[in-house]
């Protein structure tokens, strides 16, 4: 638990970061797309700072600098050299001689005294719902701390290396499973940050909250050009709250995250092409490095949004002018580049490979870890589509429980979205504001694509794709997506010829001044008493959620539940493992250094010992205290402790907990190979 001192200091750090981050993204935002007004504005500003955050941590953690001082300095300096900078440009210093609206008042949204239609107050209702429905679940987590299989696999482990280490550029080695240590990370550097600023996980149960009000905004603003907002928010506030999402409710998991950066890349990409001003209508430098950003992040957070963010800035780049695509091209792979392209990059040093699970193209052999990929065996929705067995015994019960009994219309629904936006576009030849949508359309295709081939869209035995409803998890995108465009791909097009921003932009110049100082005074005042809310609220929770974090465990494994429980009251400890879910291991305190018991192979590869002695030379080299050998659940037809146990066994090392199928070994000296069983 966090007294009120620790926990306010937290609380400051806090609204440093993102006090400075919005600084800097708010500068960005009114220099490369200065049209934009209301929700999309804000965003964009969103999209941007979270941009900052990023690049601050990934640049301090190439250095192990990743710390709490150096970090805060950090984004203080860039977003204020980022306002310095353009405030300069937008006078006509520095050689750019342009004006930029950094020098003018903001814009109004719209008329005064405009009060919100029935169709809104509705949507808003409906989206009220659905955080209300995804926070219950949040509830439970900050019961029990977070307890999803993935969270306690790589999600927290990686977000609590970078917090212990400081460091982002080295591969943080986990269980020896589908080369997870190669994963993007940009969903893990929030939660650490988190860690920085309290010493402890304490907002991670929360993070994806916001995540995934984010997403509502998003589609807002995906209508928002087409006047059908509410529509959009409605349905794509349904999709989100389908159960194949309820497991982002209070964990680590990163899919919401990466939803989250796809739809406002959509929703910039929409907006732009309907915003006035512009030389070419959705096309502008500005609105091309702000949707290759969001994708870029969408792409640095999870990998099976790689192909929807290039099917994104490859659309966007074809919609531009004849003559202008290479450029277009350019731009917009240098944003998805600078936002995602890190833990790619950091891959490529590490192994030869930007994606190791590949080890050819054709007849090209690439370099990559020599080793099998572990876990569940893998296969692919695409190769058990003409199975009939298989979609009697697994996917129609899977869709069944993932998307509910409604799943035919959803997926019905979601998909004429994505299908009429491409059509309409075809059909018109190119015209209109159809193009635009054409793109959403794609992207939300390269979303399915992506479900159909990846190779854990249906893991398990063959014909027993066991993991085929978690896998609905990267179709939801799509769902979200598709759903969140219907209202505007139905709409005849004579409804869409003025986009809101330009009546919120000429209403400018017609409500500037006093007015519009009476109109942001009420929302200022109340989003500040609904801050301090929170911050009072938040002392509670943290000192409820530190206390009963994993208290009571109730794992798979009786055993497991013990070692957790007992790593809540170890600090700064060194303990070797052999489980799959270590993020209990790392203790209240986060202060615990865990590491799964593997050798370094070539190219990145990490093998888990096949001898006694290979596994007793690796427990001496880390200088581990202690040792908890376990099986990550109770296998009736195997012994009731794993081989590492009989390895550990022995002079120098005391069992201080044994309940099947976990050992917990104090190591209280070096273990003889030469001793070994």
């Amino acid at each position: 638990m966090l007294d009120l001192t620790r926990y306010l200091l937290g609380v400051a750090e806090l609204a440093w970061l993102t006090g400075f981050a919005w600084l800097g993204g708010s500068a960005l935002r009114l220099h490369l797309l200065p049209s934009f007004t209301g929700a999309p504005s804000h965003l964009a500003t969103s999209v941007l700072s979270l941009a900052i955050l990023i690049w601050a941590a990934e640049l301090l953690g190439s250095f192990g600098l990743f710390e709490p001082a150096p970090y805060a300095a950090g984004v203080a300096i860039s977003a204020i050299a980022i306002w310095a900078t353009l405030r300069r440009v937008a006078r006509g210093e520095g050689g750019f001689g342009r004006v930029s609206p950094l020098t003018a008042p903001p814009p109004a949204t719209g008329p005064a005294g405009r009060k919100p239609s029935i169709s809104t107050l509705i949507a808003l209702a409906v989206a009220g719902l659905a955080v209300v429905h995804f926070a219950v679940d949040v509830r439970s987590k900050l019961t029990t701390g977070m307890t999803g299989f993935d969270s306690t696999w790589y999600h927290g482990p990686f977000a609590a290396g970078f917090f212990q280490s400081g460091d982002t550029w080295g591969l943080h080695f986990i269980a020896p499973q589908f080369l997870a240590w190669f994963y993007p990370a940009n969903a893990e550097i929030f939660h650490a940050v988190g860690m920085l600023a309290f010493d402890r996980d304490a907002l991670s149960p929360l993070l994806n909250l916001g995540w995934f009000v984010g997403c509502l905004g998003a589609c807002w603003c995906i209508g928002r050009p087409y006047r059908v907002a509410p529509w959009s928010l409605v349905l794509g506030a349904i999709a989100l709250s389908l159960p194949v999402l309820s497991d982002q409710a209070g964990e680590a998991r990163n899919d919401i995250v990466g939803i989250f950066f796809l739809l406002a890349a959509v929703a910039v990409a929409l907006n732009a092409w309907a915003a006035p001003g512009e030389d070419e209508a959705g096309s502008s430098t500005g609105a091309l490095i702000v949707a290759g950003m969001a994708a870029g992040l969408a792409a640095g957070t999870k990998l099976n949004f790689l192909l929807p963010a290039v099917v994104l800035v490859l659309g966007l780049a074809f919609l531009a002018p004849t003559g202008r695509r290479w450029r277009a091209l350019l731009v917009s792979l240098l944003a998805v580049l600078a936002a995602g392209g890190y833990w790619y990059l950091r891959n490529l040093i590490h192994s030869g490979n930007p994606l190791p699970w590949f080890d050819s193209i054709g007849p090209i052999s690439l370099p990559a870890p020599e080793q099998a990929l572990g876990g569940r065996e893998g296969h692919s929705v695409l190769g058990y589509l003409t199975d009939g067995s298989v979609w009697s015994d697994w996917f129609l019960p899977g869709l069944h429980g993932g998307l509910t009994l409604l799943w035919p219309l959803i997926a019905v629904l979601a998909g004429a979205g994505l299908v009429l936006c491409v059509v309409s576009w075809v059909r018109d030849r190119g015209a209109g504001q159809d193009a635009a949508l054409f793109v959403a359309g794609l992207t939300g295709i390269a979303v399915v694509l992506s479900w159909l081939i990846a190779p854990t869209s249906a893991s398990g035995p063959e014909g027993v794709p066991r993991g085929f409803e978690s896998g609905l998890r990267y179709l939801a995108p799509a769902l979200v997506l598709g759903l969140s465009v219907l209202p505007a791909a139905i709409l005849p097009r004579v409804t869409r010829r003025r986009s809101p921003i330009a009546e919120g932009a000429r209403s400018a110049s017609e409500h500037m001044g006093e007015g519009r100082r009476d109109r942001t005074r009420g929302p200022l005042v109340a989003a500040a008493l609904a801050l301090l809310a929170v911050i009072a609220i938040g002392y509670p929770i943290q000192r409820h959620y530190l206390r009963e974090r994993y208290a009571n465990p109730t794992f798979a494994a009786p055993g497991l539940n013990a070692a957790f429980k007992w790593a809540n009251g170890i600090s700064n400890a060194r303990i070797a493992t052999t489980s799959t879910r270590q993020y209990p291991l790392y203790g209240t305190d986060l202060s615990n250094h865990v590491q799964y018991i593997g050798e370094h192979q070539p190219h990145g590869g990490f093998t888990a010992p096949m001898s006694c002695r290979q596994w007793r030379r690796l427990l001496n080299a880390g200088d581990y205290d202690y040792a908890v050998t376990t099986r990550d659940r109770i296998e009736t037809a195997k012994p009731p402790y794993p081989e590492t146990t009989r390895w550990t066994e022995g002079a120098g090392a005391e069992p201080i907990l044994r309940t099947p199928p976990t050992v917990v070994f104090e190591l209280k000296q070096a273990l003889d190979p030469s001793a070994c069983p």
